[in-house]
């Protein structure tokens, strides 16, 4: 029996009045639009389917050319595409090899075929056990036109009696690819009427393929269902709220933007753009504000807007009915001062109470609550039948810094003595020590206990010299050093610095909340020194921390917002350098 529907195709009438299969084959994840997890569709028919410090040495001037010329140097440790310039410059990483093996592939024709056409065809590629998926993924990746596909699928109905499900998912991919909405609507009565739910996929195509058009009020339903057979996702809200703003729904996409945010789904800066886009000029004051708040959640969970949201911001600003702000692009400099306006950034600084929850939150998650410690060397029993009960290294570490009064720097040493290859450790470490030494008075050396023995690459004279300069602490030698270089840090206070070319980006996935791992970034632009640039007996130049927040900031006057720019491949840990600056004139 088969089911009457309104529709438009003479195709798809074919389609409708088939008989419903008696088994329906498990569907191919598409390629395209996809989101979430896979699962059967159900079926109605149960049986169906920075600045540098330079050494104060006359000899130590820097060559121009030759081997000791140096490659440029990053703007910051944490800068926008500084792990991508130390990767170039690392001749000893192998190079990624990014092509891909193909997948196996058919050429879709040009033009439609007939049912007869497309099974001579299916004879040339019979060593394709099934033809019709391969060729359905070949025109999805070939963005083949809607009739080609649509071809197929008719011939498939006319000879088999039936489609099966994943034929009518990936036919989909084609049509919301092209944004043939009649042929998607189609598609989405006949799927609606033949089965009870459909896997997250389909809904989720259905809902791209919707949402710019007259029928976007059914991606409401949708986004309903999809969260019946799997975990939505932010590009379904995302669609949801894109169908919204293009038919003036303003209220219901703020409603559906503070849905999605409660469910801890942080929406792509692709939606963002879209209100900044559609909310302008600006004349509403309640719309005015739900931007505001958008901005607002952008500093919160320190999200950076790319050039394109940023264009965008900076228009919708400058539309604001009587308020007359003007934008204009910069790069900030060492001085905490916006180059372009003049005014003061926020300090990078913790306040007390931030820098309290920070220092708890690390020796909980960090110190105490990992396996750190005793995954290490953690213990020293007293004899051979003493049961090793405690951490014996952490506590001989904790006794230590509190004998001692607060350090000023604390420097990991065997990272730092790694600087270069081209000198012994020893050196290396003696130079960046005696040069701190001259800035700072109270130094912590952490090392390990086989730097004690003088070798070639660590010189006992060169061990005694800095002793002299700075204390030291040696852990055994298959301790790790981060957790030390925390704990004696925070132990100090707030203006202890630290020195490592670590970014310590495990340590702050650990961290328990999205707020303290913000602090502890906040802490860490602001109180680490890098050791940037190293030429033994000629040059030592250090990255120093940045005295400013980057994070986006206002004081109702002025917005400052950091933005990536289209060149800058910024990694996850990084921060962009470039900045919108909007004022009132």
């Amino acid at each position: 029996m088969g089911f009457f529907l309104p529709i438009r195709n003479w195709v798809l009438q074919t389609l409708t009045f088939l008989p419903v299969s008696t088994k329906q084959n498990l569907p191919a994840m598409c390629r395209c639009f996809t989101s979430t997890s896979c699962r059967l569709a159900e079926s109605i028919d149960p049986k169906a389917f920075h600045p540098e410090i330079k050494i104060k040495d006359g000899s130590m001037t820097k060559k121009k050319a030759g081997k000791d010329r140096l490659p440029p140097k990053p703007f910051s440790a944490f800068a926008a595409g500084s792990s991508k310039i130390r990767a170039m410059y690392n001749t000893n990483n192998a190079v990624a090899n990014e092509s891909f093996s193909p997948l196996n592939k058919v050429s879709p024709p040009d033009t439609p075929l007939s049912a007869k056409e497309w099974e001579k065809l299916k004879e040339e590629y019979q060593h394709y056990k099934k033809f019709e998926d391969v060729m359905f993924d070949s025109m999805i990746h070939d963005h083949s036109p809607v009739d080609v596909a649509k071809s197929l699928l008719v011939a498939v109905a006319k000879r088999d009696g039936d489609v099966e499900y994943s034929h009518l998912v990936k036919y989909l991919t084609i049509c919301v690819y092209h944004k043939d909405i009649g042929e998607i609507y189609d598609i989405y009565n006949i799927m609606k009427a033949k089965y009870k739910s459909l896997e997250a996929s389909a809904y989720s195509l259905l809902i791209k393929g919707l949402s710019d058009s007259p029928y976007w009020k059914e991606t409401l339903v949708l986004l309903e269902k999809v969260k019946k057979v799997s975990f939505h996702s932010r590009q379904n809200y995302g669609d949801c709220i894109e169908g919204a703003l293009l038919n003036q729904e303003r209220n219901l996409a703020f409603e559906l933007f503070h849905e999605m945010v409660t469910e801890n789904l942080t929406p792509s800066l692709t939606t963002i753009k879209h209100f900044f886009d559609f909310c302008q000029p600006v004349k509403d004051d309640h719309l005015k504000n739900k931007c505001i708040d958008i901005l607002y959640y952008l500093r919160e969970h320190q999200i950076y807007p790319d050039e394109s949201l940023m264009l965008s911001i900076k228009q919708w600003f400058e539309s604001i009915s009587g308020e007359n702000w003007k934008g204009s692009l910069t790069s900030m400099n060492n001085s905490s001062q916006c180059p372009s306006c003049g005014h003061a950034l926020e300090d990078i600084n913790l306040t007390e109470e931030e820098f309290t929850n920070v220092k708890e939150k690390i020796k909980r998650d960090v110190i105490e609550g990992t396996d750190i410690f005793r995954n290490t060397s953690p213990q020293e029993p007293r004899s051979s039948t003493a049961p090793e009960t405690r951490d014996w290294e952490l506590e001989r570490f904790q006794r230590f810094v509190n004998e001692h009064p607060p350090f000023d720097v604390v420097i990991d040493g065997l990272n730092v003595a790694k600087t270069t290859p081209m000198n012994p450790s020893s050196k290396t470490l003696l130079d960046v020590v005696f040069y701190l030494a001259q800035k700072y008075h109270r130094l912590l050396v952490l090392g390990r206990k086989h730097m004690l023995n003088n070798s070639f690459q660590w010189k006992k004279r060169d061990m005694d010299d800095m002793q002299k300069k700075a204390d030291f602490f040696f852990t055994n030698n298959t301790s790790k050093d981060d957790p030390f270089l925390l704990y004696a840090s925070f132990h100090s206070g707030g203006h202890c610095m630290i020195v490592t070319r670590d970014l310590l980006r495990d340590h702050k996935a650990v961290l328990s909340n999205s707020v303290t791992r913000r602090l502890f970034f906040k802490w860490q632009r602001g109180h680490q020194m890098v050791v940037s640039s190293y030429v033994p007996g000629k040059i030592l130049t250090f990255e120093d921390a940045l005295p400013y927040d980057t994070i986006v900031q206002t004081d109702g006057n002025t917005w400052h917002i950091p933005y990536d720019d289209n060149l800058s491949k910024r990694a996850s840990y990084e921060i962009p350098v470039k900045w919108l600056c909007l004022r009132k004139k």
